[in-house]
């Protein structure tokens, strides 16, 4: 059924592509890449993975590639098809913007974006920034969240004389997995190209894990079970066309993702096995056009239509039975004009507007529509070693049921380069931003509350970047970065109890957080004998993210004042080392995450042990005739330990896959 549904849909939808444009716990490798930090014309820290570093992690999905910068944390619900949700720097997941290929994914349900549906076979960069990104000469919405991941898919790209490309990936290993993947470039003009790109996922999502319950201190059961309705079938589509004009480019994309998936749920209660399953698919169309229309100006035109629908199915009648379908549509248009004052100084006005609205099969939901204006003052100077940006950023939401609201929030980033001859420079950054609530924060049927507030963050950042390279000796190139910030988030929307009955909820603003944390990170290439290539990368993260909502819950015992908020580790890091010798290479990949708390009471009964996982990967390129082609294996958790991201979901132990590449 999903075959054919998809299938279908995917013909219907060529024609628009035509005409519009991971892994589970461990790393690969591709052809050329560094966790790369902070290129100095960059104002503000910047992470990126790209190329051979980015295929060397041998990811399965975004998520999985992301977990290497630092700062972040990603709630990982366990398998292939669960649930993954990135967090910069505590502040939560709804404060993340995501956008792919330069347009932001939204979410207007829940404002949460699932990266596990992401591929990394047509991911040419990822980029993560915190604040927003070193670049005035953007849509509005790019200055409207508290940190953005930039997506950019690959564009074709040609060797002489070649007017095709066509690459095929397929994976193999644990899980029952099968996962083939098709890529097909053309040049249609020396001006114009066209990209297909295919994937399907199958999985059964049956691993084994550990399950070990303690009581009083002492251990009640300790066994080893199989997780099991955690399969999944998954198919994504896109097309796309790019165009070079004279002192322009243009691109259009179509999206397509349909899945259907078990959902496994949490291990509680001595239950094994839960019976929920969901249906997503998802599309959306989006273009973007760039040209300069004198020395001093030039304009920039974003737009995007977007339709997406969820089935949620628990037909276990013990709990509540429950069959819910949900769609939201999407509009957005975005104009940005960039002027030069002066060689130095630019400045930009950007002006996006948006519409959602959300149809839902629950009794008595309201169907709410939400129009956003967003308008964006931003201006970049830079002079001698110093460099400057400042935006204001003007957000108007207008909602017949909540009510209008209309929010104003500065941002300021500075860089110093104090020696010109060395590539060494300070730099800070202040931005305060906001977060509208969700829908679903709003209007779910008897847990929303129309009378939210949005939620507020500011971030305070100071840090510095070194990098160089060496003529001679063992070391051939060094770059190390280093951030301290302090962040506030206010008026922090959680889910309180209400009544008497503990087990209804309703959305209110409570919560108010403080974060203090330091980020370090450093990359370095060696010189090694036998023309042996070997980069190594470091990120280190410390973070204490105190819960300040109630000053009266301040029980020594278990009072949530002032306590680590929930999943967030004080001590997180990982360490990537990629070695190529000719037409062999070796990754060998190490995340460490420390011990937590699920709640802000960070007692003995609510803490969380330390987890981290051994990852490696060896790959052979070889060429045939006019076939280049490579051959991996990747060992993942090599020490198979079990352990979970989210309290009761489990993850996998140590899990293998083949994978096969061949490029025409």
């Amino acid at each position: 059924m999903l075959l054919n549904r998809t299938f279908f849909v995917g013909v219907l939808l060529l024609p628009a592509s035509v005409f519009a444009q991971s892994k589970l716990d461990s790393i690969q490798r591709l052809g050329e890449v560094v966790v790369v930090a902070d290129r100095y014309h960059e104002v503000i820290p910047s992470q990126r993975l790209a190329g051979e570093k980015l295929e060397a992690l041998g990811s399965f999905s975004v998520a999985d590639a992301i977990r290497y910068f630092s700062g972040v944390q990603i709630k990982d619900y366990g398998g292939i098809g669960g649930l993954k949700t990135v967090d910069i720097r505590s502040m939560g997941t709804n404060h993340m913007g995501v956008f792919y290929d330069g347009i932001q994914l939204g979410n207007a349900q829940n404002g949460q974006i699932d990266l596990g549906k992401f591929s990394l076979d047509n991911i040419e960069e990822i980029s993560l920034y915190n604040g927003q990104k070193s670049e005035i000469f953007q849509s509005a919405k790019d200055f409207g969240s508290a940190g953005t991941i930039y997506l950019r898919t690959a564009r074709p790209r040609f060797e002489k004389g070649k007017r095709e490309h066509f690459k095929a990936f397929f994976r193999t290993g644990s899980f029952g997995l099968a996962n083939p993947s098709l890529l097909w470039e053309r040049k249609i003009s020396g001006t114009v190209s066209l990209s297909l790109n295919a994937e399907y996922i199958a999985s059964s999502g049956k691993y084994k894990f550990r399950y070990r319950k303690v009581l009083d201190g002492s251990v009640a059961w300790d066994t080893t079970a199989v997780r099991r309705n955690g399969d999944i079938h998954s198919l994504r589509l896109e097309g796309g066309v790019n165009g070079l004009m004279d002192e322009g480019k243009w691109h259009v994309k179509s999206y397509f993702y349909d899945s259907e998936k078990g959902i496994p749920g949490a291990i509680v209660n001595n239950v094994w096995k839960r019976s929920q399953r969901q249906w997503d698919r998802n599309f959306f169309t989006q273009g973007s056009f760039h040209k300069r229309l004198s020395n001093r100006f030039e304009l920039l035109a974003n737009g995007k239509y977007a339709n997406d629908w969820m089935r949620y199915l628990n037909p276990d009648t013990t709990l509540m039975y429950i069959d819910n379908t949900f769609r939201q549509q999407e509009i957005y248009l975005s104009l940005a004009n960039k002027y030069a004052i002066l060689p130095h100084w630019d400045v930009n006005l950007s002006t996006d507007y948006q519409w959602n609205t959300l149809d839902a099969s629950l009794q008595d939901f309201v169907h709410p529509k939400r129009s956003t204006l967003l308008v964006a003052l931003a201006t970049a100077f830079e002079w001698q070693g110093l460099k400057a940006q400042a935006s204001l950023l003007g957000t108007f939401v207008f909602e017949k049921i909540a009510g209008d609201k209309r929010e104003y929030t500065p941002a300021v980033f500075l860089s110093y380069q104090p020696f010109r001859q060395h590539n060494f420079n300070l730099r800070a950054f202040y931005k305060r931003i906001f977060r509208m609530p969700t829908f679903n924060d709003l209007y779910y049927t008897d847990i929303g509350n129309i009378a939210l507030r949005p939620e507020y963050t500011a971030q305070y950042n100071v840090g510095f970047h070194y990098g160089t390279t060496f003529r001679q000796g063992v070391i051939h190139s060094l770059d190390v970065r280093a951030d301290a910030y302090y962040n506030e988030v206010t008026d922090k929307i959680v889910a309180i109890p209400k009544g008497n009955g503990q087990y209804r909820w309703m959305m209110m603003n409570l919560g108010y957080v403080e974060i203090r944390g330091v980020d370090v990170s450093g990359q370095a290439g060696w010189r090694l004998p036998a023309h042996i290539a070997l980069h190594t990368s470091l990120n280190y993260t410390f973070q204490r993210a105190q819960d300040f909502t109630d000053p009266t819950d301040n029980d020594p015992v278990a009072g949530t004042y002032g306590g680590q908020i929930a999943y967030i580790p004080r001590h997180s890091g990982s360490a990537i080392a990629n070695a190529v010798y000719r037409s062999w290479d070796m990754n060998y990949s190490f995340i460490y995450v420390g011990e937590r708390y699920h709640n802000s009471s960070n007692i003995r009964e609510n803490y969380e042990q330390p987890w981290y996982t051994h990852d490696l990967t060896l790959g052979k390129t070889f060429v045939y005739g006019k076939i280049k082609g490579k051959l991996s294996a990747e060992v993942n958790n090599i020490l198979n330990q079990y352990y979970d991201v989210v309290l009761n979901y489990p993850m996998p132990g140590r899990n293998y896959k083949l994978i096969l590449k061949i490029e025409l």
